[in-house]
């Protein structure tokens, strides 16, 4: 039996009340531009940009897979940029998904949503654009956070 929550509809327009954080896969090489990250970007520019000065900035900072930026975008809405993946899918390369680097960037992400009270929100992670299999990615999400005690919903989009 799962702990996380499953349901139709828009990651970025969470359904609750009280602190929210949107937690998403980026690549670490500086694109954003194809997949989730548009729907953030619709809604918010802050997340995008944070993101860009982030890779920009990378050599003062702790850019790199497993790590996490947290941007607020609302006054109870936070992003969770998170580096998952390496590269972007190009020829026959394999996917770019890193399992390991999600599990270590929800373990930080478990630390904010702790320290803020927040639920977690998020799309598929990891199984889009990165390639991955929701039946690997699915138990570190349980592992890192359920278990933390954090409520997570995970949104199919329309």
């Amino acid at each position: 039996m799962t702990g996380i929550r499953y349901v139709r509809g828009d990651a970025t327009v969470p359904s609750v009340k009280g602190v929210k954080v949107i937690a998403h896969v980026c690549n670490d090489i500086g694109g954003w531009g194809k997949g989730f990250v548009l729907a953030l970007s619709r809604r918010w520019p802050e997340p995008e940009a944070a993101y860009r000065a982030w890779h920009r900035d990378r050599a003062a900072n702790d850019f790199g897979l497993g790590a996490v930026q947290l941007v607020q975008a609302e006054r109870y809405v936070w992003v969770a940029n998170m580096i998952g993946q390496r590269g972007v899918r190009t020829g026959g390369k394999g996917v770019p998904v890193r399992y390991e680097a999600i599990g270590t960037a929800l373990d930080r992400l478990a630390g904010h949503a702790l320290e803020l009270g927040a639920s977690v929100h998020m799309p598929r992670i990891g199984c889009g654009l990165a390639g991955g299999r929701w039946s690997r990615v699915e138990p570190l999400v349980e592992e890192r956070l359920v278990r933390r005690g954090i409520p997570v919903t995970v949104y199919d989009h329309d």
